[in-house]
């Protein structure tokens, strides 16, 4: 099955998923990734898998002038309906529809873990930029990625299941508060998006652990233990 495919089938599941307020560890992590390591708007930006399209929302209320992509045309198509002026195109994230060095922005909101071909992806994000142009990201935090809490108390240890170097699918259903979603993907280790970013003269220069703002109680224990990962890389 396709990358895109494997969408399909939960694209209005991840609308109601991500557009419900206050719902989902977006709205406790968001500020860190804007006000900490987004750079002040610039000529354009592109956003690698855009989703329904919150992060190029909010990008655009921040007066950048955002280009959004995404393998799944459904998600795209709600972009669109939310966006009307926005630009929003079905592509690959491994095969930008784009010329070289004609962005000095690339945002990929937890999507690297979900593409198909991460390192190829971050190659097509640094083609697309113009020298000095920056790549920001976030992901799952690979510590996260391969660990779980082992119950629900808030002090609760934190356990590593999985070898953190072994890539692994990721196929896990969550349902949370009458919603329900499957996120698919795959494991990285943190040298495995240091080598992709390496091999394609992107220079990592900002590396952030957030901890969730102004969430409820049941967030307390991401203080203790990082839930994402934020990387900012300038391009040489």
């Amino acid at each position: 099955m396709s990358p895109a495919a494997e969408w399909e089938p939960d694209a209005e599941n991840w609308v109601r998923w991500a557009r419900t307020p206050r719902h989902d560890a977006y709205w406790y992590y968001r500020d860190a990734f804007f006000d900490r390591l987004v750079p002040p708007q610039g000529r354009r930006s592109v956003e690698i898998g855009c989703g329904e399209g919150r992060i190029a929302r909010d990008l655009s209320s921040r007066g950048h002038r955002v280009t959004g992509i995404d393998s799944s045309s459904t998600l795209v198509r709600y972009a669109r309906q939310a966006d009307a002026t926005g630009s929003y195109a079905v592509a690959d994230g491994a095969a930008l529809p784009f010329p070289d060095r004609c962005f000095d922005l690339a945002v990929a909101y937890n999507s690297l873990q979900v593409v198909a071909d991460m390192p190829g992806t971050v190659r097509e994000a640094a083609r697309v930029l113009v020298p000095g142009g920056h790549f920001c990201v976030c992901v799952t935090h690979p510590l996260a990625d391969v660990g779980r809490f082992i119950d629900a108390e808030p002090d609760a240890a934190f356990a590593i299941r999985q070898d953190y170097f072994a890539k692994r699918r990721v196929d896990d259903r969550v349902e949370r508060d009458g919603l329900e979603m499957t996120f698919r993907g795959w494991t990285y280790s943190l040298q495995d998006y240091a080598i992709a970013l390496e091999m394609v003269g992107l220079k990592i220069e900002t590396m952030l652990e957030p901890r969730p703002t102004g969430a409820p109680r049941t967030y307390g224990r991401w203080n203790r233990v990082p839930m994402f990962l934020l990387l900012r890389a300038i391009k040489a």
